[in-house]
């Protein structure tokens, strides 16, 4: 009975994790997609289901990567940029989107750590006392797995600047995005170029530079051939917003919005939310640089 018993947990758990690994495969099936709508409305079910799955399956490391990345793009996408073009008519609400925007990135990052445990015991602890040293021994196949768990973190730290134990890890996403470039600078379309462009529009005292931003700006421009808005929006945001230069931003911005959706038709739907974030913040030019 006992074997029996043993047996039939060791086939539900077989089963969940064919699932969860199908869920959890590499597809465009959403980035593709032309409805901003649609999808906003269909994410949140999928990463309860995520949830719900990592629950029978908890070191399935395919799924929470899966689950950290969509949170942290879910947040970004449709929670965080509402919430950034409603400071403009209603602070009350763009303050608790944002709140909500910070919530969801620490879940998104409790995920990848979760998956960085997994893949590397006692990384955790690793990467608060030496970062660079931490990721050392990572590989080309942990790229992804590097990515987000900065990009998580990262968005985590640049909603939270006012949180003294956030800002503390900024090494530490330095070290884990520094790594994945080294190992795959062209990894997804330059996508580690776009995070640097952010990086490195810090503060210098958070080791960011605007000449690095902006070479990182030109390698994102040269892997996406210039066909993609985020490298324009992102430059725009972190650099040409802070110096500040209105003209300079108001230039990217159009130019984000000028690019034509369909032609990278694998990542349509983030080419949208873009360009409705640049169109959004151009509607407010005089609001942004009134205080500049």
């Amino acid at each position: 009975m006992l074997a029996a018993g043993l047996t039939g947990c060791s086939l539900k758990t077989m089963a969940v994790n064919a699932v969860a690994n199908s869920l959890a495969a590499p597809s465009d099936v959403m980035t593709r997609d032309n409805d901003p709508e649609l999808i906003k409305d269909a994410i949140p079910f999928g990463l309860k289901t995520y949830e719900s799955l990592l629950e029978s399956v908890p070191k399935n490391q395919g799924l929470l990567i899966a689950t950290c990345s969509g949170y942290t793009s879910y947040a970004y996408g449709f929670v965080e940029t509402p919430a950034e073009l409603l400071q403009f008519t209603d602070q009350s609400a763009a303050r608790l989107g944002i709140e909500r925007s910070l919530n969801m990135y620490l879940r998104a990052k409790d995920f990848c750590m979760r998956a960085m445990e997994l893949r590397f015991p006692g990384i955790r602890k690793k990467l608060l006392l030496d970062p660079v040293a931490a990721v050392a021994n990572t590989k080309k196949e942990d790229v992804e797995l590097l990515y987000w768990t900065a990009a998580s973190w990262g968005s985590a730290m640049s909603l939270g600047k006012d949180q003294p134990d956030l800002v503390a890890d900024f090494p530490v996403v330095r070290a884990l995005a520094e790594r994945a470039l080294a190992l795959n600078p062209n990894w997804s379309n330059g996508t580690i170029h776009e995070l640097f462009i952010t990086l490195d529009s810090q503060p210098e005292m958070l080791g960011g530079d605007p000449a690095r931003a902006r070479k990182h700006f030109d390698e994102a421009i040269r892997i996406q051939k210039g066909q993609l808005p985020g490298p324009y929006v992102e430059l725009a945001e972190g650099v040409s917003l802070s110096i500040p230069d209105r003209a300079e931003y108001e230039k990217l911005m159009k130019q984000a919005v000028a690019l034509d959706p369909n032609a990278q038709p694998s990542v349509r739907l983030v080419s949208l939310i873009m360009q409705r974030r640049a169109k959004g913040m151009l509607e407010h030019l005089d609001d942004l640089f009134a205080a500049k």
